[in-house]
């Protein structure tokens, strides 16, 4: 039985989602440094040169090697910027079921990327490595993460109380830790049949049934930063409401759980996520709200 993911770089439209090399470490040591990314991650702040150094050499390709997950860079097709990071973690080999999450740079939101590199993971996951459950967790006060979720077609599941520390800033500029509920949402394969269309803003049509849309090309065996060829088929699109793209996410550096567990998947939004029956939002005070 397989018990590693393979070497890839998965293509869309817009995007290109690959393993890290040394040209993302100053665009990912500003991207990890973002207040936001601060208020919802457990990475190092301030977060160094130092830090994104490991990451890229030591702490990603070890999570594929050890058949933990898989630690993509997200970057725009047409500029090969890095715009962002997905990360799937917490890998069940037999149950064919794995964890994900991820973050937007503060350049780059606005524009559906978190939607469009997460749909393009998923469908990668189902199609080509026959997995059985994606499942995501979300902040409660995190509501932006929480749209990727639904937009995806994700299930919410329940609530894990107290069961993360998010970061507050407060009144001279310093940080605190915050407790703060968990949303657990899943995804299986039969779910992105009504995913809704990535692109589009509330009340504007979708684009149809899986299949038709959001289509991509998996890479094996990446050799270098050289962008693939483009062969998705993502057209007609209209961009959705700005928000932040951060999931309570995976720490970036290397931690002493040798699972990485390191947060839930991140993102912050100006719309507000319907009530939970059973959650209680405890939202970091993050100065954009």
């Amino acid at each position: 039985m397989t018990t590693t993911f393979p070497d890839v770089s998965i293509s869309t439209e817009r995007l290109v989602l690959r393993p890290y090399d040394d040209t993302d470490i100053p665009a990912h040591v500003e991207m990890m440094n973002d207040e936001l990314v601060v208020a919802w991650t457990s990475a190092p702040h301030p977060y160094t040169p130092a830090h994104a150094d490991t990451w890229v050499h030591r702490t990603a390709p070890a999570e594929r090697t050890s058949g933990r997950g898989l630690a993509l860079a997200v970057t725009e097709f047409l500029t090969q910027r890095l715009v962002g990071t997905v990360h799937l973690r917490h890998t069940d080999w037999r149950a064919r079921s794995t964890e994900i999450a991820y973050i937007t740079a503060p350049w780059a939101r606005g524009e559906g990327y978190a939607t469009e590199s997460v749909l393009a993971v998923a469908r990668w996951l189902f199609r080509e490595q026959r997995f059985e459950r994606l499942e995501l967790r979300t902040a409660a006060g995190n509501t932006a993460s929480q749209q990727v979720a639904q937009k995806i077609g994700c299930v919410s599941e329940g609530v894990l109380r107290n069961a993360w520390i998010a970061r507050a800033q407060t009144e001279d500029g310093t940080w605190t830790d915050t407790r703060t509920d968990l949303i657990v949402w899943s995804l299986l394969p039969e779910d992105l049949e009504g995913a809704d269309d990535p692109y589009s803003d509330a009340g504007s049509p979708a684009y149809g049934e899986y299949g038709e849309y959001g289509e991509y090309q998996a890479y094996t065996a990446y050799n270098g930063p050289t962008t693939p060829t483009r062969h998705t088929h993502l057209t007609q699109r209209t961009e959705p409401t700005r928000h932040t793209h951060l999931t309570p996410q995976t720490d970036p550096t290397p931690q002493p759980d040798p699972t990485g567990h390191t947060g839930p998947a991140q993102q912050t939004a100006s719309a507000p996520h319907p009530a939970h029956p059973h959650h209680t939002a405890r939202t970091p005070r993050t100065g954009r709200n």
